[in-house]
This record gives structure tokens, sequence and C-alpha cells, in this order.
């Protein structure tokens, strides 16, 4: 279905009553994200790091259609550099987001036991043992997912956790909250399509939310359209 064109203030902009909910808005978009290289498991992971990340007050399908407008859900995108001259990166294309260009297979949580023995026995199994995806909890320290003894020696072990899928959206959804919180935090379309323009461009034309002031103009029209359930455009 091809995108249509919306352009003026905000009240021109499709209503909230017209987009899909969240996971039909998934469903629709990942066969787009396996084609860009991305495995079965990083598209699973895309979605709990999505469900993670709209705790802090953000919209999963807002977030959802913020990730297919910047990088299409490759977890392996390039980063480019902005019009202020800062390198952006990750699925979201915000600054200061960790990013994994050509990578694939990307995990929910890495693990680096390099300072320490081996043999170790893990209790629970690690992460990549179990059938399915790992979801870091930032609310439980390592020390509650492990415990690790060297024969009868208990060691003491710090386990550094780098949720590499969830790190790339937590930062792109912090950034695109502390966009909502410029304005007044609501939970409407009116912000929401707002607060875009202001993650695409730094400011905002009132009057055109498609005047993208040197950025995308087309960047809210093209996501009012994808939280329509459309996917190309």
């Amino acid at each position: 279905m091809s995108f249509q064109t919306y352009s003026g203030p905000a009240s021109n902009f499709p209503a909230k009553s017209t987009w899909k909910d969240f996971d039909t808005l998934f469903n629709i978009n990942k066969p787009t994200m396996l084609q860009t290289g991305d495995s079965g498991q990083d598209v699973g992971r895309i979605y709990n790091a999505i469900v993670d990340a709209a705790k802090i007050g953000v919209e999963e399908r807002v977030i959802l259609c913020i990730i297919m407008q910047e990088s299409r859900g490759n977890v392996g995108v390039n980063g480019p550099t902005n019009q202020d001259g800062k390198v952006t990166g990750g699925l979201m294309q915000a600054v200061e987001s960790p990013g994994f260009p050509g990578q694939y297979n990307l995990s929910q949580v890495c693990l680096d036991l390099s300072p320490f023995i081996l043999p170790l026995v893990f209790s629970p199994p690690l992460p990549s043992l179990r059938p399915s995806p790992f979801l870091y909890s930032p609310q439980k320290t390592p020390s509650e997912y492990f415990t690790c003894k060297h024969s009868t020696v208990r060691l003491p072990v710090i386990i550094r956790i780098q949720a590499q899928i969830s790190s790339m959206v937590q930062a792109g959804t912090n950034h695109y909250k502390g966009d909502l919180k410029q304005l007044d935090d609501a939970d409407t379309a009116s912000t929401i399509y707002r607060a875009l323009r202001l993650y695409n461009s730094g400011s905002i034309n009132e009057s055109n939310l498609s005047d993208g002031k040197g950025a995308t103009p087309s960047y809210v029209s093209d996501i009012a359209n994808r939280l329509q359930g459309r996917t190309n455009g």
C-alpha cells in the first residue's frame, strides 16, 4: 500500500484510532526486517527490546515505527552523520547509541568471562543455552542470575552484561522520550507527531510538521503511514 502524504499542523495527521496495534504492526514488518540480513532471533529480540524500552512511557508501536523508518529493523545498520555532524547509530539512528555495523545474530545478553579460569560451573545455565531468548532485566544484578564455582572454591564473579539489541532500542527510546518531555509528554497523537519532528530535525515548525528544517521533510508523514500499517514509501 502506497504512502499518503500528510503536512500542516499535527491536527492534519491521522488520529490514533487509525493506528494498528503493536503486534499487528510487528508482524507486518517482520518480513522487511528479515530481508535486511537479520536472523529470526534478531527479530525476536527486537520485539523484546521494544517491550522493555516502552516501560519508560513511550508507545511500543511508535518505537517500532521509528525503528522501521530509521533502519528497516536492520540490527547491523551503519551509522551515518546527522546534520549537526554527529554520528548516529543503531536501530533508531540515535546520537550516542551503540551500533554494530555489518553484524547479525546479535545477543540479547553478552557475557565477558575472559578474566576467569575455566572450566566454570554455572547455575542456572548460561542464557545462550536456553531455548528461548533471554531478556535482560536492569532491575536484577548479575549475581541474581548466576552463581559460579571452580571445584570447591567459590570465585568472586563479575559478569559484564551488554544487551546489544536492547541497548540500541533503549538509547533511541530515551532520546525520543526527551523530545516528548520538551513538549507536554502526553500520550496524544499531537504530541507524538510533534515529538517525531523533534527527533528527526531538532526543532518544529508547528504550522507544518513536514518542514524538515534540513532533515527529512516527510519523516512525520512516513511514520504516520507506518502506524497505520503501511510498509513502503
